[in-house]
């Protein structure tokens, strides 16, 4: 099977013939007691930046470690929020989410996020318990703790909360969702070489399967689609519809251009 494989550079995009994708059959060994600065000390971030290349790169900025997160109307170091592992969103995957930018101090597109994410919660019938002015408050509250104005990147998340048994019946949910905003400084990273894309075995769903247009705390299938990118030796995943047309990236959005318009 000959993949075809997208490069964008600074200049002109190209379709470019690639190899097989190879798929990721095993996981190597993970130490999952390492904390962010046991990380740090074994060489995980090279010259300040993350020791990753890709779309989700970013530079690594010391401010970070003292950043409060909102949890549930609590201000708390980062360290120190915990969520439980009876958790829906932990167990389950069960919940929404939104990525917002603040750029000199306003929070781009907020209505417009604010309004997919009580749609997808609507969707999967979770109630946030909470309107869209609290949310915001929650979110200025966050960066304004922070003293945070420019260059960041804030993930608004919301699960259905703690259950009283681990599975998938929402009828087991005991109380209130659980709600998180979480403020980082992530200024984006332009690379002059653009980034590389790869066309991968996985597929985008239908919205009568899964809707993709859901942001759902699951995006494993998204993460398959990475793995076996990164695998083949690109920075991002280019998934195709069940019909083989072109219908997202795994977490970007791609622009084609051609004659001197997008």
């Amino acid at each position: 099977m000959v993949q075809r494989e997208l490069r964008r550079s600074a200049h002109v995009d190209d379709i470019v013939e690639g190899g097989e994708a190879r798929a990721i059959h095993g996981v190597e060994d993970v130490d999952h007691g390492r904390n962010l600065a046991d990380f740090r000390a074994s060489g995980g971030f090279r010259g300040g930046a993350i020791a990753v290349a890709g779309s989700q790169d970013y530079a690594f900025d010391p401010r970070n470690d003292r950043a409060l997160v909102w949890l549930n109307g609590d201000l708390l170091h980062r360290e120190e929020a915990r969520v439980s592992i009876f958790d829906a969103g932990f167990s389950m995957g069960d919940g929404v989410w939104e990525g917002l930018r603040l750029h000199k101090g306003a929070l781009l597109f907020l209505e417009a996020h604010l309004d997919r994410l009580f749609a997808g919660a609507a969707a999967i019938g979770l109630a946030i318990g909470l309107d869209r002015a609290r949310i915001e408050a929650a979110l200025r509250r966050t960066v304004e703790a922070n003293a945070m104005t420019d260059g960041v990147h804030i993930r608004l998340m919301v699960t259905r909360g703690l259950k009283a048994t681990i599975n998938q019946d929402p009828r087991n949910a005991l109380g209130r969702p659980t709600v998180a905003v979480v403020a980082e400084y992530k200024a984006p990273a332009v690379a002059d070489a653009g980034l590389a894309l790869r066309t991968v075995s996985v597929r985008c769903t239908p919205a009568h399967m899964f809707d993709m247009r859901l942001n759902s705390h699951s995006r494993l299938n998204l993460i398959i689609a990475l793995n076996e990118a990164i695998a083949a030796g690109a920075d991002e995943a280019l998934m195709l519809d069940p019909a083989g047309f072109v219908s997202s990236c795994n977490a970007t959005n791609a622009f084609f251009a051609r004659g001197g318009a997008v």
